[in-house]
């Protein structure tokens, strides 16, 4: 039965301690912007063009040749 009473009284501390955290974050404003995550997405950078990007494959892959034949 101690035992029993032992854990209730540390989950509860547990417990309250996050739930004084929780209530430490909400005070200091960090829920405050609940709308920008969501559309970060949106507002990501373009894509690479299909032309510029068939060139930076074309020097990335000389560039890996000459590194396996210079052994590195």
């Amino acid at each position: 039965m101690i035992f029993i009473v032992f854990l209730i009284s540390i989950s509860l501390t547990i417990a309250l301690i996050f739930l004084g955290v929780f209530f430490l974050n909400l005070k200091s404003g960090q829920y405050e912007d609940t709308y920008t995550p969501s559309i970060r997405m949106l507002f990501d950078d373009k894509p690479i063009k299909e032309e510029n990007r068939k060139d930076d494959l074309f020097i990335t892959s000389i560039s890996k040749e000459s590194d396996f034949e210079s052994g590195h």
